[in-house]
């Protein structure tokens, strides 16, 4: 397996599945207790249904172990590799109760994260060859962020920040509330100083009126919002590599090679975590006596 992000720690998985569990079983999954005997031994395959980029294994691994930690996995395919109708991704041997008490659940998660993974990695190849790096947002899932955004790092993509405590991103609200970028920007330096804090600044910009201001200002990201990829392009001229550039809105599968063609650093996409489509698969079980 891939080594976790930073973000993702032993504990935040075993809390989380923890969580989901309790809300899915409760006091007791009572549709496996009453017509399932105790002692009915069992395997079961993980089928795929569409063709895509499989991420989760490592959580779905976790999800079995928590149930019952005398299921046996066997993984037949990696984190982040390709998959084909009908190919077989996983097995699962052990108690049928077990097994089935798991099943929605490591289901969610596999359909969930391989479906931005499959997402994501349309993306990086329709801009590979460019300088730009995919970047995902914070519109995300409560309590799910930490996995959706593993699975874009699982599809090719790359992370932008984790959460409002990592980097300082003044939005358009931010700068309107403070009286404009030169303020917003000025007051947050000040602000970093007092409490000793060391965090990138990036800045939303949405003309090129405020594209001057954020680069004269001295900060580590321009966020060019909405803007056509004629005016990225004057943008990227004017900034002259004095910040990183990174274009978004309305960025889709349609015209983000012409974004990337802009000249930009990094190019940010909402819909990566927030409208994907959920890769088809199921878990069938057989009978082993």
């Amino acid at each position: 397996m891939e080594p976790l992000p930073a973000y993702l720690k032993d504990e935040h998985i075993r809390a989380f599945i923890k969580r989901a569990l309790q809300e899915d079983i409760g006091p007791g999954d009572y549709s496996t207790l009453a017509a399932i005997d105790e002692n009915v031994y069992a395997e079961a395959r993980l089928i795929i249904k569409e063709e895509g980029i499989l991420a989760g294994l490592e959580v779905a691994t976790r999800i079995f172990n928590e149930v019952d930690n005398s299921l046996k996995v066997k993984l037949l395919t990696k984190e982040g590799e390709r998959v084909k109708v009908g190919e077989i991704a996983l097995e699962v041997s052990g108690i049928a109760r077990s097994i089935l008490s798991a099943e929605r659940l490591v289901l969610n998660i596999l359909q969930r994260m391989s479906g931005i993974a499959t997402t994501t990695n349309k993306m990086v190849q329709l801009i590979a060859g460019t300088k730009a790096k995919l970047l995902d947002t914070r519109k995300t899932t409560p309590n799910f962020r930490a996995f959706e955004k593993w699975a874009v790092k699982i599809g090719g993509g790359n992370n932008h920040r984790f959460a409002l405590y990592d980097m300082i991103m003044l939005k358009d609200n931010h700068n309107d509330y403070a009286g404009g970028i030169k303020n917003a920007i000025a007051r947050t330096k000040a602000y970093l100083q007092t409490n000793n804090l060391d965090l990138k600044i990036e800045v939303e910009t949405r003309n090129l009126v405020e594209v001057r201001q954020a680069a004269e200002a001295g900060i580590d990201i321009i966020l060019l919002d909405n803007m056509s990829t004629d005016e990225i392009r004057e943008a990227v001229k004017l900034i002259a590599g004095r910040a990183k550039t990174e274009a978004s809105g309305s960025i889709n599968e349609s015209n983000i090679t012409e974004f990337a063609g802009t000249g930009v650093d990094f190019i940010s996409v909402g819909a990566l975590t927030h409208s994907y489509k959920s890769l088809d698969m199921s878990l069938k079980a057989r009978l082993t006596n």
